[in-house]
């Protein structure tokens, strides 16, 4: 917080984070408790609506969370956003998933042991925007067309209505370089011995996590342990940025975003409390001489 308050306003062009989720069981790098996480939350996104330049944008992954002792989810996701639009001023440009199907099945006494629910899969990426009007460019992050879609280009295709009354023209079979993404997004995603699973993978990665983990032991330090995929900063870099802006993380863990940022040649400020994941992060870069900020 106190880093965020020494940013000049209207500077950074994408806050892009993963805070620590309102978890039932704490993790080693702290957890606030639900009943207080939405509250601790504003406080941040306060600061972060203070930085960002009028066209910038807050993207927030935040994963789902279970009431203690039932079986029924925690509303805080929306309240969480509600409360960010209402509250803070945001506009929720729109929302995405992120689709993690080698996710442990919990909590196991739901659904292993009564096995009354199924394993959750998914988290929530809300994009939130300071204005109606952030920028944005979706054919930064076009993806290759399906085998079906480059047959359709090469023969051609006749214009039609489709039965559900949509009017389709022959301006769809113009060939534009690739197809607009949805927003679901599938990675590989580590499992439980924190090696990488691959899923559908439909936005491009790396393999970021494993060298990362590889260096963390061969150096005798404990990499953290909660990663998000370098795919997912990278596409809201691409979409939502240009050369030369600036990204934040407030919440940075081993740094993926400032290393897909640093990767598009963009600026960026990562804070993290915890020296070792920072320390941990330099080997997220080909030449890691950072010098760290206290």
């Amino acid at each position: 917080m106190e880093v965020l308050r020494s940013l000049k306003p209207n500077t950074v062009s994408l806050v892009m984070t993963s805070p620590p989720f309102p978890l039932v069981f704490e993790k080693e790098y702290g957890n606030v408790r639900p009943e207080a996480y939405i509250e601790w939350l504003l406080g941040y996104a306060k600061e972060i609506q203070r930085v960002l330049r009028d066209d910038g944008s807050f993207v927030l992954d935040v994963g789902g969370a279970w009431d203690r002792g039932r079986p029924t989810k925690s509303l805080y996701q929306y309240e969480l956003l509600v409360a960010l639009c209402r509250r803070v001023g945001f506009f929720l440009a729109q929302d995405f998933f992120w689709y993690r199907p080698a996710t442990l099945p919990a909590p196991a006494e739901w659904v292993t042991v009564r096995r009354v629910r199924v394993k959750d899969a998914v988290n929530h990426v809300f994009w939130l925007s300071k204005t109606e009007s952030p920028k944005a460019d979706n054919r930064r992050v076009l993806q290759p067309y399906s085998p079906d879609m480059l047959r359709l280009l090469k023969r051609g295709y006749r214009a039609k209505e489709r039965p559900s009354g949509h009017n389709i023209t022959h301006k769809f079979g113009k060939d534009h370089g690739g197809s607009i993404p949805s927003n679901v997004f599938k990675f590989p995603v580590p499992n439980g011995n924190g090696c990488e699973v691959d899923n559908l993978i439909e936005m491009g990665n790396n393999d970021s996590n494993g060298s990362y983990l590889k260096a963390c032991r061969d150096a005798g330090l404990k990499p953290h342990p909660a990663r998000f995929p370098a795919g997912l900063p990278e596409f809201f870099i691409k979409m939502l940025t240009d050369e030369g802006d600036i990204v934040l993380d407030p919440f940075a863990g081993s740094n993926v975003t400032g290393a897909a940022a640093e990767k598009f040649s963009r600026r960026w400020i990562a804070i993290e409390l915890r020296e070792d994941y920072l320390l941990a992060s330099r080997f997220r870069f080909q030449q890691p001489q950072l010098k760290l900020v206290d």
